[in-house]
């Protein structure tokens, strides 16, 4: 018999070296990105998420929005016609968790920033029937409604210097007062008007 054919005919052999082949070429192509700088340094300019913006950041996490929306643009034409430059690992560095996702039940969001004005958002996520009649995303008036307090945003933003993050003393401090008193509303929409606004500069 010959070593093939006991590769061939011992499932468990089988598997093993399926495992340590996909194991191989999974680590070639995965670990020289960490030694790559485009990969590992943010895009010249790209500045951290706000207090609000941070917090608007989690409330979309909360609600669900990943679950329909991507932010990463692929480099093909259709795509960067439609949304705008392709996405690039420098805009994401700081990101924790990643959002790019995969679903586009709605379209990408990764250069959504200053595409819109900030009450063109208000009414699109109070009543996206209001904007856009043939929508089929869920409403969300209760984030007009609800008021943040701050309590927790500077542990966050401790949390995200611990990342890497490059968060200031006085960003810390000053979290939990930038937020107090603000809506659900206002956070999201901050968040949403800084998305890909790193690269937009530049173009």
């Amino acid at each position: 018999m010959s070593k093939h054919e006991v590769l061939e005919k011992n499932v468990g052999l089988l598997l093993l070296c399926m495992v340590l082949a996909v194991s191989i070429g999974g680590l070639t192509q995965i670990v020289p990105l960490f030694f790559q700088d485009v990969a590992n340094k943010p895009v010249e300019g790209m500045k951290p998420y706000t207090a609000l913006e941070l917090e608007g950041r989690d409330i979309y996490i909360k609600e669900g929005c990943v679950g329909c929306h991507s932010q990463m643009i692929r480099p093909f034409r259709a795509e960067t016609e439609r949304y705008g430059h392709y996405s690039v690992a420098g805009e994401s560095v700081w990101d924790h968790p990643f959002l790019w996702g995969s679903k586009r039940t709605g379209p990408d969001l990764a250069r959504v920033g200053a595409r819109y004005s900030d009450e063109w958002h208000r009414a699109h996520l109070y009543n996206p029937r209001n904007v856009v009649p043939e929508s089929v995303m869920p409403a969300y008036p209760w984030l007009v409604q609800n008021k943040l307090d701050g309590k927790h945003t500077a542990a966050k933003l401790q949390a995200m210097r611990s990342l890497g993050v490059p968060y200031s003393d006085e960003d810390i401090a000053g979290a939990r007062e930038a937020v107090a008193g603000k809506t659900e509303m206002d956070a999201l929409v901050a968040y949403l008007q800084s998305l890909g606004t790193a690269i937009k500069s530049k173009r």
